[in-house]
């Protein structure tokens, strides 16, 4: 069953009135335009912020569950799925360069991709700014020649957690990177270190400047 967004305690989507008019506008120019809603769905994300889709679509677009934000001249429908994702965001107008288009404000932010040991790592002590300072005058330099750099993302328990990038992601040398010359270079200058951590996913590398050869 389609359900009315106005049966929510608290409103799912707020449509300025500059958005609305710009959206009527807009689906004037479509065949058969007052059967039409707009449809705004959360499709993916891309870093820490969703990525949207919106359409024109007649009623045999809605289905069980969808929200229907209504308006006297115009309904906006949100999918079943993205409903939680878009609890309490805004569309408006913004002007971009002379140019108005449709903005989506919105509060909400997917969840997080990173494994639990990977949360609420120190990243502001003097210890962990002397890794940083470590990676940013010795190491980096030295590993740009071949396009990469490395990154503290964090430490915790005395474990310096590292993010490899540029030609050191996917680089089937990687290993051999840090082992002998990144935690080298860490462990003599920050003692405190017990031990680094390549946190690196180098199957997603795009500019490997080595790989293995396949069997």
């Amino acid at each position: 069953m389609v359900t009315e967004e106005q049966n929510y305690t608290e409103p799912v989507l707020r449509v300025t009135d500059e958005a609305r008019r710009f959206i009527i506008e807009a689906k004037q120019g479509e065949e058969d335009a007052d059967n039409l809603a707009l449809y705004l769905e959360v499709t993916g994300k891309s870093g820490d912020q969703f990525q949207y889709s919106m359409w024109f679509e007649g009623p045999e677009g809605r289905r069980d569950g969808d929200i229907i934000i209504g308006h006297d001249d115009l309904d906006v429908v949100i999918p079943a799925a993205s409903v939680s994702s878009l609890q309490g965001a805004t569309l408006d107008v913004q002007d971009s360069s002379g140019e108005y288009g449709l903005v989506l404000v919105n509060p909400n932010t997917p969840p997080s991709d990173k494994p639990d040991f990977l949360r609420d790592l120190d990243t502001e002590s003097d210890i962990a700014r002397q890794v940083q300072a470590v990676l940013e005058e010795q190491v980096n330099p030295q590993i740009a020649a071949h396009g990469g750099r490395a990154d503290l993302v964090g430490l915790k328990d005395k474990v310096a957690y590292l993010r490899l990038s540029g030609g050191c992601q996917g680089c089937g040398l990687a290993a051999v990177t840090l082992s002998q010359g990144i935690v080298v270079a860490i462990k003599e200058m920050v003692p405190e270190i017990e031990d680094v951590v390549d946190v690196t996913a180098h199957q997603d590398g795009q500019n490997p400047y080595y790989q293995a050869a396949k069997k």
